[in-house]
């Protein structure tokens, strides 16, 4: 039977961004970005109240436009690049009245999560005794496991970066890897108290390369504006 729990959800969305100027309020198929992630957060069964933390003034107003998300105005000082993402989750925990089990984190750069993603990743949490947080990840595709990864020495030659066990090298005989796809991230109060967003014993909760992009660059938006529109075509 799974624990009584109360839920906060967050989505982050500050002003700044280095490599894609405005990325969170940029307009993906004609919608500002960080709408994909309140709707989807929204859309969340288990979740028992969003807020959504920025110091970006339009933000901010397209957070205002939603009756259920409680939008916080976060201090400049854990504003910058250089803020870690604890502080603004403490922030929102002192902003809100209520006493929480758990905090969900849902980033506006991974516009193709689904509400099932986010209940997803809560249950793995739920459902393994013991463990502190819970994440969304993607399979790394063969090409990019660290047995195919080389580095060039001196010369200008390759070098395995990874040596294989025993030699191998072809997909089958490879194990499978996986790596944090940055869509959803579910914490117990008990390790944000201890300063950690990502505390082992880490559950994790599997999502298609399809829904699996992040947004960091304008390269990747791009791509996603290829995605949205053969899915709509």
């Amino acid at each position: 039977m799974k624990k009584q729990t109360n839920i906060l959800g967050i989505i982050p969305a500050r002003a700044g961004s280095k490599r894609l100027p405005g990325k969170n309020k940029k307009r993906l198929a004609g919608k500002e970005l960080v709408r994909y992630a309140i709707e989807t957060a929204l859309g969340s069964r288990m979740v028992n109240d969003w807020v959504l933390s920025s110091d970006d003034e339009d933000i901010i107003n397209i957070g205002m436009t939603y009756q259920q998300l409680k939008v916080l105005q976060r201090p400049a000082d854990i504003s910058g690049d250089e803020a870690l993402a604890i502080t603004y989750v403490k922030h929102a925990l002192d902003e809100m009245p209520a006493e929480y089990s758990h905090i969900v984190i849902v980033q506006v750069t991974s516009p193709f999560t689904k509400p099932e993603d986010i209940d997803a990743t809560i249950d793995r949490l739920l459902e393994k005794p013991g463990a502190n947080s819970a994440v969304s990840v993607q399979s790394i595709d063969f090409a990019l496991h660290p047995a195919k990864i080389k580095t060039l020495d001196q010369d200008g030659m390759l070098r395995a970066y990874w040596e294989a066990e025993n030699g191998r090298m072809s997909a089958q005989q490879l194990p499978q890897l996986y790596v944090r796809n940055g869509s959803v991230y579910v914490s117990t109060i008990d390790a944000i108290k201890r300063g950690h967003i990502v505390e082992e014993p880490c559950a994790a909760h599997l999502m298609p390369r399809e829904r699996s992009l992040d947004i960091n660059d304008p390269i990747d938006f791009a791509f996603a504006e290829f995605l949205m529109k053969s899915k709509s075509s």
